[in-house]
């Protein structure tokens, strides 16, 4: 059963010595926008977070190459594996939004050639979990180091060691970053949306405590990544109590930039009328893994 809720949601995360998201076109540079603020894209908080519910056994159809949970090397292939047909977009949007995890949450476009002209099919799944772009809170220090090598990966003719020089790496010193998002109950109906439940959203909750765990890399080594607090707002009603703008709005200047830190917790509780009653939305805070 969809979830009859709606929901908003802030991560606030730390970032020491790492580099949490390389730009391509920039040398893989920590993203940074103008004013020099740090940057996490919204495309690669979804994939940790596709990537910690792999862990838990959920059915995950955009796995990455490196990361792959099957014997399958693209999402056509996993689509046929699964044996689902496309001739009827409606039942094919339904199951692909019931088998997986994934596609039920953000939703999913299916862009694929026929084996003859007019055969090909576009079907889109609009998904209820928006996840928006991280920021640091304040403009971040970027060191970048020049690494070398100790050995050629080829023999040489004479023997010798070829250039030292293999390129360089990058690190934001320190920040912390918070991202927002929401999960809109609308487009998470059984009858017109994807069938998202408050299990799946109980299922994202955990996802993004843990969103840093079994991450590591040369870039991001273990412990430089870390979730500080999940902050978790459920509405009493499908439509929402409250915008998620005067929401996310709470968190604005009340966490602390050096720690990450909430300063006051009583400021995230909205106050609002409902039926000539005053109510109140109250978050859940949630400690990171």
């Amino acid at each position: 059963m969809s979830t009859q809720h709606k929901y908003d949601f802030a991560v606030i995360l730390r970032v020491t010595n790492a580099n949490p998201n390389g730009d391509p076109l920039n040398g893989n540079r920590p993203r940074t926008n103008y004013d020099n603020f740090g940057e996490i894209s919204d495309v690669c908080i979804k994939r940790k977070i596709r990537n910690r519910l792999m862990q838990t056994g959920e059915a995950i159809l955009v796995q990455s190459l490196d990361n792959s949970a099957d014997e399958h090397q693209s999402i056509k292939s996993r689509i046929d594996g699964a044996k689902l047909e496309m001739k009827d977009a409606s039942k094919f949007k339904k199951e692909a939004c019931a088998h997986w995890y994934d596609v039920r949450a953000f939703g999913q476009i299916f862009p694929f050639k026929g084996k003859s002209k007019g055969e090909g099919v576009s079907i889109p799944v609009r998904g209820p979990v928006t996840i928006q772009t991280a920021f640091s809170l304040e403009p971040v220090s970027i060191t970048s180091t020049q690494i070398t090598k100790s050995t050629n990966l080829e023999d040489t003719k004479d023997g010798k060691r070829g250039s030292d020089t293999m390129g360089m790496k990058h690190r934001v010193d320190f920040g912390t970053y918070v991202f927002y998002g929401s999960i809109n109950s609308q487009l998470a109906s059984d009858e017109t949306g994807t069938g998202f439940s408050d299990a799946d959203a109980e299922k994202l909750k955990e996802a993004l405590r843990a969103l840093f765990e079994n991450d590591a890399s040369s870039a991001r080594p273990e412990g430089s990544m870390e979730v500080v607090n999940l902050i978790w707002w459920k509405h009493s009603c499908a439509s929402g109590d409250i915008s998620s703008a005067k929401v996310h709005r709470t968190l604005h200047d009340n966490v602390d930039p050096k720690t990450g830190e909430i300063r006051d917790t009583s400021k995230l509780t909205l106050h609002y009328k409902k039926d000539d009653r005053e109510q109140q939305l109250e978050p859940e805070i949630i400690a990171g893994f």
